[in-house]
């Protein structure tokens, strides 16, 4: 592991970093905890990376803002060059972060759906830990394991957190990918912001989706996981 104090990479300037703990939340998913440097926003994102020889990827932080620690929730790409030198990392090892950044986030006093699948509900638990509440929460996921921080979720917005259940276990609260729970929508609220975080596909079929329900463009806030 390298020893430097920074590094660049690309446009980014990454500081090292000391890992506090890290845990394994599902199958191949993992919460990384690290030392907070600066200062976020909920919403916000960092580049990390183990070091100067793999490129920096983009994460959602999955933590509020007034927390002690830095945190993100990632998915181990086995073929890929980053995560599974991630998931090797114990406490007291160091990685290379960037500043918070990003344009991901709340506006207060304005009355929010949350929308997401996967890792994509990592920025959602920053959005929540800081103390931000939707009118809904719609959380997509194949199998059970991946409703990731559902005890939070569930204790904080009750009825308010639907999961969206596409898998054949029969469990959540809709049968359905989140796309088809908001095509049975008859009506949805014109005045709210809509936040969609996940895959590509999921982003670009919710957005159109909404958009044919009559919700502005400019109300759809969208956040893209690779």
């Amino acid at each position: 592991m390298q020893n430097e104090l920074s590094i660049k990479s690309g446009s980014h300037f990454l500081f090292r970093n000391k890992v506090e703990g890290q845990i394994e939340v599902a199958e191949g998913k993992f919460l990384l905890t690290f030392e907070k440097q600066f200062e976020l926003k909920a919403g916000h994102v960092v580049a990390l990376t183990s070091g100067a020889d793999i490129a920096p990827r983009i994460y959602s932080l999955c933590c509020g803002e007034n927390e002690q620690y830095m945190q993100i929730l990632y998915d181990l790409k086995p073929e890929g060059q980053l995560t599974p030198l991630l998931s090797t990392l114990k406490t007291g090892s160091y990685i290379y972060v960037s500043k918070p950044y990003g344009s991901f986030m709340p506006e207060k006093e304005m009355p929010m759906w949350w929308i997401a699948t996967g890792t994509g509900i990592a920025p959602f638990r920053s959005m929540l830990q800081t103390g931000y509440k939707p009118q809904i929460l719609l959380h997509g996921a194949r199998v059970k394991d991946n409703f990731y921080f559902e005890r939070e979720f569930k204790t904080a917005l009750k009825a308010a957190y639907i999961q969206c259940y596409s898998g054949n276990e029969g469990v959540g609260d809709f049968f359905g990918r989140v796309s088809k729970y908001l095509e049975q929508k008859e009506q949805l609220p014109h005045d709210n912001k809509y936040y969609l975080c996940g895959r590509a596909l999921m982003v670009v079929e919710v957005r159109d989706l909404l958009i044919s329900k009559g919700i502005p463009y400019e109300n759809i806030i969208s956040e893209i996981f690779f």
